[in-house]
């Protein structure tokens, strides 16, 4: 039987990203992720939260970039796997944590200037891409189906996944 480990997780940093180094000079940034459940419950009506409470690893040069970008506070955007590690404590008792290790992270939210965004943006934002000069001719536009309740349809470019 195979297996799938995959995590995908946005939230908000609980705390300041920690980075330490192995003495292989191998950065791991460290940080708390709070993710919120939202629902409305059905007694009241209210819309209720729950926040959960992540633990995230990140190894190498993408650890030290996302230390060097963000903040507690600041949403995050994480592609990693659950890992388990086991330990005895000081008293003999066994222990466990189920911990996320990050394989990549996107920039997420407004990303305005002086707010430490590091001109990340939205995370999906793309250069414009330059074009050949004799390829370059009007385009027509495409239907806009905004009238009738639906959203314009977007270029593959554009879809933001």
């Amino acid at each position: 039987m195979s297996s799938y480990n995959k995590v995908i997780l946005m939230g908000n940093l609980t705390r300041d990203p920690e980075v330490r180094f192995t003495q292989n000079n191998l950065a791991i940034c460290k940080i708390g992720l709070a993710v919120n459940r939202r629902w409305k419950d059905g007694t009241t009506g209210e819309w209720k939260e729950e926040p959960t409470f992540i633990d995230v690893t990140i190894f190498g040069k993408r650890g030290e970039a996302f230390a060097k970008y963000h903040q507690k506070g600041k949403p995050a955007f994480i592609e990693g796997s659950l890992r388990l590690d086991n330990w005895e404590d000081k008293e003999g008792n066994k222990r466990s944590k189920l911990y996320v290790v990050a394989d990549e992270w996107q920039f997420v939210g407004g990303g305005r200037e002086g707010e430490g965004g590091g001109g990340g943006g939205g995370g999906y934002s793309r250069a414009p891409q330059q074009q050949p000069q004799q390829q370059q001719q009007p385009q027509q536009s495409a239907p806009s189906y905004n009238e009738g309740g639906g959203a314009d349809f977007l270029e593959a470019d554009d879809t933001p996944f």
